[in-house]
C-alpha cells in the first residue's frame, strides 16, 4: 500500500475521531441540564455509549495504527521537533479521550454530573490541541 493511501486513512480516521472528541462534551452539557432517570436523560446515554464507542475508540486505534504505520515508512520523521510536538498533542488527545470515557460512565451510572460549564471547558481542550496538531503538520515549524 503506498505511503499516500496511509496517509488518506490516517486523514480519514483522525476527522472521525475528532468529530467525536468535538461532540462528546457538547452531548455532555445537554446530559448535565436533563433530570436523572428521564426519557430524554437515557436516550443521551444511549448516544454517548454508541458514539464513544462505535465511531471514536475505533476511529482513535485507527488514527493511531496508521500514524504508526507512516512513521514505521518513514522514521525520519521522528527526528523532526515538529514532530515531537504533534506527537505530545496526539497523545494529550487520547487522554482527553480517556476523561470523557469516564464523563460517560458516571453519567451512565446517574452519577451526579460535573456542572454544563465544566463540560463546555472541557469541549474546548481538544480543539485546541486539534489547532496545534494541524500547525505542525501543515506548517512543519523548525524551532530553529
Amino acid at each position: 500500500m503506498s505511503y499516500d493511501v496511509i496517509k488518506a486513512l490516517h486523514v480519514i480516521a483522525v476527522m472521525s475521531w475528532m468529530a467525536g472528541l468535538l461532540y462528546l462534551p457538547r452531548l455532555f452539557v445537554y446530559h448535565a441540564e436533563t433530570t436523572v432517570g428521564s426519557v430524554r436523560a437515557e436516550t443521551f446515554k444511549v448516544m454517548e455509549r454508541r458514539l464513544l464507542k462505535a465511531i471514536m475508540t475505533p476511529a482513535m486505534i485507527a488514527s493511531f495504527g496508521f500514524g504508526i504505520w507512516m512513521l514505521a515508512l518513514v522514521p525520519a520523521l521522528l527526528l523532526e521537533p515538529w514532530m515531537h510536538v504533534k506527537i505530545l498533542c496526539v497523545l494529550l488527545m487520547a487522554g482527553c479521550h480517556g476523561v470523557f470515557s469516564k464523563m460517560r460512565r458516571l453519567l451512565e451510572n446517574d452519577v451526579p454530573p460535573r456542572t454544563p460549564r465544566s463540560y463546555k471547558v472541557w469541549n474546548e481542550v481538544p480543539t485546541v490541541l486539534m489547532v496545534i496538531v494541524v500547525l505542525m503538520a501543515i506548517v512543519k515549524p523548525s524551532f530553529s
